[in-house]
């Protein structure tokens, strides 16, 4: 039987440093002086959400770039942040939710495979749940899908992860 390699094309966010992040902005946020005195707040709301609060819209832009900047030093992907509609909250603030990213939505795994089909390697792509799994005959070629990838922007944050040689 022929050899056949396999990776994976996933989307995740690390949660324990999405809370080291959430952290530091929140001690950042207490320390800064254009703060002191304000309703600025950022909570976790399980593994799947951030909610920002504030006193108006400009301290949110505020809070969301201190909190994007933490995202990057941990090594956060911010294309898997999904930005709500800024709305007003009790107390005269106002709130936005983000969401986190966990796997590839269905639309975009069908692009990627769609992509991949187009390329005209000798690969096949198959969507399994939240991930996309690319096998092949040649590592060489896999090496190659995955530069393809990595050159297109799907609007989406990807992982290549489970390389094997079977």
């Amino acid at each position: 039987m022929a050899q056949q390699n396999t990776f994976d094309i996933v989307s995740q966010i690390d949660h324990a440093e999405v809370v080291n992040a959430i952290n530091q902005a929140t001690k950042e946020v207490q320390t800064r002086f254009d703060f002191k005195g304000s309703k600025s707040d950022i909570q976790q709301e399980g593994q799947e959400a951030i909610l920002l609060t504030s006193d108006d819209e400009y301290k949110l832009n505020s809070l969301n770039d201190i909190l994007q900047s933490k995202f990057v030093k941990r090594g956060v992907p911010l294309k898997g942040l999904t930005y709500g509609k800024i709305e007003q909250a009790l107390g005269g603030t106002v709130r936005q939710k983000i969401t986190l990213q966990q796997g590839i939505p269905q639309d975009k795994a069908k692009e990627i495979v769609k992509f991949i089909k187009d390329s005209k390697l000798k690969v096949q792509a198959s969507i399994q749940g939240d991930m996309v799994r690319v096998s092949g005959k040649d590592r060489d070629i896999l090496q190659e899908v995955i530069s393809a990838l990595r050159g297109q922007d799907f609007g989406i944050d990807m992982q290549f992860t489970n390389y094997r040689s079977n």
